[in-house]
């Protein structure tokens, strides 16, 4: 009985990592941004495109970081993650 839990166990384990694999994560998110926007450019050309296209994301993000970080001036607490949350999911 002990190993049919266990083996059930192992087996939704598993199972819900294989579902967090298939998630594109923030960076792969960014990859495909850059990759559709990279459209036919190719060599020398398309990796500069891509190393400039995500370093701009990058700084995007933390131009939102600070400006959230500013708004939530004075809340604390789960006031405040909830609004650096809400905040940074803006025009995303």
């Amino acid at each position: 009985m002990k190993s049919m839990l266990f083996i059930a166990l192992c087996l939704s384990a598993s199972l819900a990592a294989a579902a967090d694999d298939a998630a594109p994560n923030k960076q792969q998110n960014k990859m495909a941004q850059c990759n559709q926007e990279a459209g036919d450019k190719k060599g020398p050309e398309r990796k500069q495109f891509m190393s400039d296209c995500l370093k701009n994301k990058q700084k995007a993000q933390q131009e939102k970081m600070k400006a959230c970080n500013k708004d939530a001036e004075g809340k604390k607490g789960a006031e405040r993650k909830e609004f650096m949350a809400t905040c940074l999911k803006k025009d995303s």
